[in-house]
């Protein structure tokens, strides 16, 4: 009952159809509000010139992605067409853009975080970090939460982009911070998961890993869960500060860079191994797990009993949430890397090509 809370409140702070920030929803669970059509085709494609590796956020019609290119652009959900493109100092890596309040903000590889008005692509605002921003924005009290590797987490005003506090943590800051009950949590590169106040800035859970994390925690009640560069997938209870089970592949320990879904008791999430694998979230057992042909580093998309995830071996995959059953692939030729976002019964990924894809029905 408290998951399906969280991602009711998500809903009714962000709209019931659409995707405005990495992963969804600020407990970064992946699973979409929107409903898509069981079979889909091909509706558009967008150039975007460089590398996406940014995963889009939707909005009012809109969609919002960054490129390597140091462009953050904003194309028509519809047709695809290009609404306007704000320049920004460098490329535009992983960071994916979260929008409220007229405001989209994103993160650039020279340290700056970059506040845009949404209706006209025209800077607000931006702050200067101390190094490069791969994480995603997370937008909630009125403050933007994204860290950087200066090894800062820092809150930023979404109208001013004013400093309202920073967490120093003991190493950089690559993941994206998941939200619950007022508290903002990152799988960090020093090996601690952390909640740390959104009000404050204060640090009020400490929990010791001791793995090397990239990937974002995913919240579900009382539980996190996330994949690390020790080969396995940790789950912990926020409350209780103890680790519930770990997962590892047996046959091919490799690094999970992905950050999971969670939907229905399950885990989804991609790994190094090729492999989309299917956990139960209570105990930790895999599932099932399904074959790519490349390394799987886009985090997946839940809707209605499907799973929706690309791998770098260049094909957008539709997979049976409950069996892993193959239902429909894609190939658009080159690594996707970044993750689906989904609304108004649309699923938009960009590919390391430059290509932005929208599929519907």
């Amino acid at each position: 009952m408290r998951v399906l809370a969280l991602l009711l409140t998500a809903c009714a702070l962000h709209g019931a159809d659409e995707w405005p920030q990495f992963r969804g929803n600020p407990s970064l669970t992946g699973v979409a509000t929107s409903t898509v059509p069981k079979t889909l085709r091909l509706l558009w494609t967008y150039e975007a010139g460089e590398s996406i590796e940014s995963s889009a956020a939707i909005v009012d019609g809109t969609v919002y992605v960054g490129s390597q290119s140091a462009e953050l652009i904003a194309v028509n959900l519809a047709d695809g067409t290009l609404k306007w493109k704000y320049k920004v100092k460098d490329g535009i890596g992983e960071s994916s853009p979260a929008v409220q309040d007229g405001v989209v903000v994103v993160g650039d590889l020279s340290g700056l975080v970059h506040g845009v008005s949404a209706k006209d692509g025209k800077g607000i605002w931006t702050f200067a970090a101390g190094s490069e921003v791969k994480a995603s924005p997370v937008i909630v009290d009125g403050k933007v939460i994204i860290g950087s590797y200066d090894g800062n987490l820092y809150a930023l005003g979404l109208k001013d982009g004013k400093i309202v506090w920073q967490f120093r943590t003991n190493g950089p800051v690559h993941a994206t911070a998941s939200v619950a009950a007022g508290l903002a949590y990152i799988s960090g590169c020093d090996g601690v998961l952390r909640g740390i106040r959104i009000a404050d800035g204060k640090e009020m859970v400490q929990i010791t890993t001791g793995s090397y994390t990239g990937a974002s925690p995913a919240l579900a009640g009382d539980a996190a869960y996330f994949g690390t560069f020790d080969n396995v997938v940790l789950a912990f209870n926020l409350k209780t500060k103890k680790g519930l089970w770990t997962y590892e592949n047996p046959a091919r320990p490799f690094p999970f860079y992905s950050s999971a879904a969670i939907a229905g008791g399950k885990v989804i999430v991609g790994g190094r191994d090729k492999l989309v694998h299917c956990l139960d979230a209570k105990t930790g057992k895999q599932l099932w797990s399904v074959q790519t042909r490349s390394r799987v580093e886009s985090s997946p998309a839940i809707v209605d009993g499907r799973v929706y995830i690309g791998s770098n071996d260049g094909r957008f995959y539709v997979l049976d949430v409950a069996t892993g059953a193959k239902l429909w692939e894609f190939n658009a030729g080159a690594p996707l890397s970044a993750s689906p976002a989904v609304a108004q019964g649309r699923i938009v990924i960009g590919s390391q090509d430059g290509k932005l894809y929208c599929f519907g029905g």
